[in-house]
């Protein structure tokens, strides 16, 4: 997919992008954005900010995501702020809203603590020791 990205009150430069979902991470999502050459960076945030963004404004961080508006009635944008600065990238809605199907058909709303290896991230984290 080709998002159109660009700094607050710039002109949008298109770039290949891609939405990333896994089950072994149910709540999240990632967006990979990047030049055909080179590391693109990618971006982790909510799979729920995403699909809630496609029906209003949601996100008060440093992801904000809006549904379409009159002046772009077939693209969603998708605000990234950091400490250099703030994106504005706007993808096909009826892009993600796909990929979003694609994500609850294997992973269904509030199913997702079913598919976290708990045990394994607690044994991670204890560097595999055993306490008594």
């Amino acid at each position: 997919m080709t998002a159109h990205v660009s700094a607050l009150n710039s002109t949008s430069l298109p770039l290949p992008a891609k939405l990333h979902y896994g089950v072994n991470d149910p709540y999240a999502v990632s967006l990979s954005l990047g030049p055909s050459a080179g590391p693109p960076v990618t971006w982790s945030f909510a799979r729920e900010l995403l699909a809630e963004g496609l029906r209003r404004p949601t996100g008060p961080g440093d992801v904000l995501v809006l549904p379409r508006c009159s002046h772009h009635p077939h693209s969603m944008r998708i605000v990234l702020n950091n400490m250099q600065g703030t994106a504005l990238v706007e993808l096909a809605a009826a892009d993600v809203a796909a990929f979003l199907r694609r994500t609850f058909s294997l992973v269904p709303a509030g199913t997702e603590g079913d598919y976290l290896d708990l045990d394994g991230a607690i044994t991670a984290l204890m560097g595999r020791s055993h306490y008594l």
